[in-house]
């Protein structure tokens, strides 16, 4: 099974992310060290900033960068990375002609961060029509960041009604306060797999090892091996 990083803003200079080359060849340093196999480089989208075309030049100009100093490095083991993106909900976001260049690469994934504040039943339409009209297999970003916000309850029942996939962060199993609620989420199959969301070498930094040992202590190792069979599937198509 391969170790995958579903969610990251490696990328230099793109994001709030990593700020610069430095702090992103250090956090893959991190990333080299805890043997992940695949990380999805997922820099934030917000449709009301900027423009998809644009937001893809800047990516590709990122990864370029990147991949050139990853290459002086003379790596041997590194992870496999996908560019992708994580996309802001937006209104409209189920008709935006050009939202499938979003998806990871060579993938009908879609990362969505659904929005701050309490959830109405036309957002969960919008996700149903991605789905079902666009074509497009829908990851739900840090799902954990919303289940407990004021009022919205109703609203993530709604949205796990439909055949979604759930991404939680690394960092958010290390609190205690949801440590339980988000463990029997993955052991009964609502939550399904990991990202570090990581930012910078320092602060927010890679720790997808953190949580899959938060897992594999608290729900065993066939908990861990599920989550790794759904990421391959989902991604590799395995």
């Amino acid at each position: 099974m391969y170790i995958i990083d579903f969610h990251s803003h490696i990328l230099p200079g793109i994001d709030d992310g990593a700020r610069n080359m430095n702090s992103a060849m250090s956090m893959l340093e991190q990333v080299r060290e805890q043997k992940v196999d695949y990380m999805v480089a997922t820099p934030h989208f917000y449709a009301s900033q900027d423009r998809i075309e644009t937001f893809l030049q800047r990516r590709e100009n990122a990864w370029d960068a990147f991949w050139s100093a990853i290459q002086e490095k003379g790596y041997q083991n590194q992870p496999h990375i996908i560019l992708g993106s994580e996309v802001a909900f937006f209104d409209g976001i189920s008709r935006a002609e050009d939202i499938p260049e979003l998806t990871m690469r060579d993938t009908n994934i879609l990362l969505v961060e659904m929005p701050f504040v309490p959830w109405t039943d036309s957002n969960i339409d919008e996700i149903h029509y991605l789905i079902k009209e666009r074509n497009l297999r829908v990851l739900i970003a840090h799902l954990e960041r919303f289940i407990w916000m004021p009022g919205n309850k109703k609203m993530v029942s709604k949205l796990l009604e439909l055949p979604v996939s759930v991404q939680v962060n690394a960092e958010s199993l290390t609190d205690w306060r949801h440590r339980r609620a988000l463990v029997k989420m993955f052991s009964k199959g609502t939550a399904h797999v990991l990202g570090s969301d990581c930012h910078g070498s320092r602060h927010r930094i890679p720790n997808l090892q953190t949580g899959r040992e938060i897992i594999l202590k608290k729900a065993g190792a066939e908990c861990l091996e599920k989550i790794d069979q759904y990421g391959q599937k989902l991604l590799l198509g395995d």
